[in-house]
């Protein structure tokens, strides 16, 4: 829960606390903060004893860390073998070459159409934009 957390970042979380609650009310909120996170822990550890009773003896040793999405999926692919599978899954979610092939597309799609007209044999009518550039028009001091 805290891994991201630095020893700089936690010191500077308690001189904002010290700040915020005062030195002498301090030890009181840490007192009610552990009193707190001690019965939601309770909670949830006679939520899960609850479930596991109600399910019956075929779930004894349900780890409900295994239900997340992830976990299930890592356990179920890589305890068998079959990371070829797992392989196949990632490639095809993976959106790179799609995005590559568009920003490719974007990039130059008049040389894609005129190598294109060049394999079919097909002589282009337009203008090339390089060879005729636009005419600017004239720059008028005194109309603006």
């Amino acid at each position: 829960m805290f891994t991201d957390l630095s020893p700089m970042k936690l010191f500077a979380i308690a001189v904002v606390a010290i700040f915020v609650f005062g030195p002498d009310k301090l030890p009181e909120f840490i007192q009610n903060a552990a009193g707190f996170l001690r019965k939601v822990r309770g909670f949830a550890d006679s939520a899960k004893q609850d479930l596991r009773s109600e399910l019956g003896p075929e779930f004894k040793d349900l780890d409900f860390e295994d239900l997340h999405p992830k976990t299930l999926v890592r356990k179920h692919l890589r305890d068998s073998g079959d990371l070829a599978a797992l392989e196949e899954i990632r490639s095809a979610l993976d959106p790179r070459p799609d995005l590559e092939e568009i920003a490719a597309t974007v990039r130059d799609p008049a040389g894609a159409q005129k190598a294109a007209a060049e394999e079919a044999g097909i002589v282009s009518l337009t203008k090339d934009a390089a060879s005729n550039p636009p005419a600017r028009p004239a720059f008028d001091p005194d109309a603006t």
